[in-house]
């Protein structure tokens, strides 16, 4: 058997560094969009199953719907619901967790990923070298860290337990949607998603903090194409 896991907090506790851009309910919705795009890539891999941890009746449910497994989270935190995960896949010959809020990731990006040799695999995360993904076999191999630096950790304690390490770095599996300032590299990236369509359903590009906006209209020098677009997208009456 091998896993492909993704936890996914409370839906009311969710994505709390874009308070000051969405409400809560928007919040909520912005976390299910991610997730379903990340289910988009999981369950379409071969031969492994996608399971989603999650203390939340709607995260369940959509996980249900989409034929994902899913697992009740019985204590908060996500290194506890990892642990969790850890013993109910001990019989397992993979495990990969997959963090939710991974909007541009594919099912190539993913499977390079799967299909990379070795008992320790990991996707360090753009923003902070956290880790986006961490591949195990076995599952247990070495203990889970995740958080800002955690990519480092992992190496470091692979290393000194001589095991095999390997590192996956590409945009799909290092972009997480967490902060105010990720929106325009979302828009700007041009991929068609559920997380996409919800950022523009609810008017968010307008709501950025005008730093933000200036800091994506610089992102791509001379796309002027690119820049009108992403600010016709932010004005949708001018259109």
């Amino acid at each position: 058997m091998r896993v492909i896991a993704v936890p996914v907090k409370s839906l009311e506790r969710a994505k709390g560094r874009l308070s000051d851009v969405l409400e809560p309910l928007e919040r909520a919705a912005l976390t299910l969009a991610m997730l379903e795009d990340v289910l988009d890539a999981c369950l379409v891999i071969p031969g492994w199953q996608t399971w989603v941890v999650s203390p939340d009746e709607a995260v369940l449910e959509v996980s249900a719907r989409r034929r994902a497994r899913p697992v009740v989270e019985e204590s908060p935190g996500l290194l506890v619901a990892i642990h969790q995960l850890e013993e109910e896949a001990s019989g397992a010959d993979a495990l990969a967790v997959v963090l939710a809020d991974l909007p541009l990731l594919t099912p190539d990006a993913l499977g390079r990923l799967l299909h990379t040799i070795g008992p320790v695999v990991a996707a360090p995360a753009g923003s902070d070298r956290g880790t986006n993904a961490l591949l195990r076999r076995p599952p247990q191999v070495i203990p889970a860290r995740f958080g800002t630096d955690s990519f480092r950790k992992h190496r470091q304690v692979a290393e000194q337990l001589d095991i095999p390490f390997a590192g996956v770095d590409s945009p799909e599996l290092g972009f997480d949607l967490d902060r105010p300032e990720d929106v325009p590299v979302l828009l700007g990236a041009g991929r068609r998603s559920r997380t996409r369509a919800a950022c523009l359903e609810m008017g968010l590009p307008a709501r950025l903090p005008l730093h933000t906006i200036a800091q994506e209209d610089r992102s791509a020098p001379g796309d002027d194409q690119g820049v009108r677009r992403r600010r016709a997208a932010r004005h949708p009456a001018h259109r």
